[in-house]
């Protein structure tokens, strides 16, 4: 079987920091990889894999103001679509733009739906939905007129993310800095709770972070320290004794929940989107509804055992998982 993984531009595959969907389609290619598939991706030329790499894009965009999004993007795009016969099979991890050529080439093409970033882009999903295979990243992400193929749930390598029994006191916000990932709620709940937190994450929204969140940062107990890498990612989660969520949107999946988790960490979330997906309720964490129980389950963390946040995660979102899970999509479509 001869897969091509084709994954985002923005950021490198794997990311250097943030870049969520880049990292999913990384552990993907690896993971494929290790179960002896041939794979080529198709990522940035600075992307790192084990994997056949192909690249007409030297630099992310998001790192490199001299790239043109629009046009590294075409590229991009067509540089596999005119190599597609080379292929069994397409994974498409790059959002909608990729299904116009599906109806040009003869090779099927998956397509992982990473959100839906408007409603707008429906209307493509729906013109090929007979034509493509399309697999949603949680059952909370599904639009009901699309047919899907499978969920398939965002898997993690759980080594880089090692459990730690005896955390630190303080709380952690861990996203990007953005109104629907509810920062703003994160420093209410943390104050109000009288516990210190730390908050790690791209800014996103400038005029957000400027208004709501920086005139907060005391660098005691609420501390900002900027959009962290793979080390400081696993240690602020691994040491926190919990992983503040509360979102204001409809989330498809929360990678920075099922990682802290691994740690042994409890996530406390508002109940939206995938999160009853992930959390198990007064087991792994809490599902709130508003700043005030927020508030009140940090009262309850001690009764979280962080063993059970580590066995919840390895039974539900590892990379293996993920690999068999896309194995089985693929098997299905071509007949193996």
């Amino acid at each position: 079987m001869k897969v091509a993984i084709l994954s985002s531009i923005a950021w490198r595959t794997p990311p250097r920091k943030y870049g969520p969907w880049e990292q999913v389609a990384s552990q993907l290619t690896e993971g494929l990889m290790e179960k002896g598939i041939d794979v080529t991706l198709f990522a940035t030329a600075d992307s790192v894999t084990n994997a056949k790499l192909d690249a007409t894009c030297k630099s992310p965009y998001a790192e490199d103001s001299e790239v043109d999004p629009k046009v590294a993007e075409c590229l991009h795009i067509s540089n596999l679509m005119e190599k597609a016969d080379q292929f069994d099979l397409i994974h498409n991890h790059f959002d909608f733009l990729p299904l116009t050529y599906s109806n040009l080439i003869k090779t099927p093409v998956v397509t992982t739906i990473h959100g839906f970033s408007s409603s707008k882009i429906l209307d493509v999903y729906r013109k090929y939905n007979l034509k493509t295979t399309y697999v949603s990243i949680s059952n909370a992400d599904r639009a009901p007129d699309l047919d899907y193929a499978a969920t398939v749930y965002n898997g993690i390598e759980s080594p880089d993310f090692p459990y730690v029994d005896s955390p630190d006191d303080y709380l952690l916000f861990f996203g990007r800095i953005h109104p629907d990932k509810g920062t703003s709620e994160a420093i209410e709940i943390a104050g109000k709770a009288g516990r210190k937190l730390i908050i790690a994450g791209l800014i996103q929204d400038h005029a957000y972070f400027e208004e709501k969140v920086r005139p907060h940062i005391d660098d005691d107990q609420v501390i900002y320290c900027g959009n962290v890498g793979s080390a400081d990612r696993k240690n602020l989660l691994g040491n926190a004794s919990a992983l503040l969520h509360p979102i204001s949107f409809e989330e498809p999946f929360g990678l920075s929940v099922a990682e802290s988790m691994f740690c042994g960490t409890p996530v406390i979330a508002f109940s939206r989107g995938s999160m009853p997906e992930l959390i198990l309720d007064q087991k792994t964490g809490f599902l709130v509804h508003t700043v005030h129980e927020a508030i009140l389950a940090i009262a309850q963390i001690p009764k979280i055992n962080r063993s059970d946040c580590r066995k919840w995660a390895e039974s539900m979102f590892t990379k293996e998982k993920m690999v068999d899970g896309y194995l089985a999509v693929y098997q299905r479509i071509l007949g193996i």
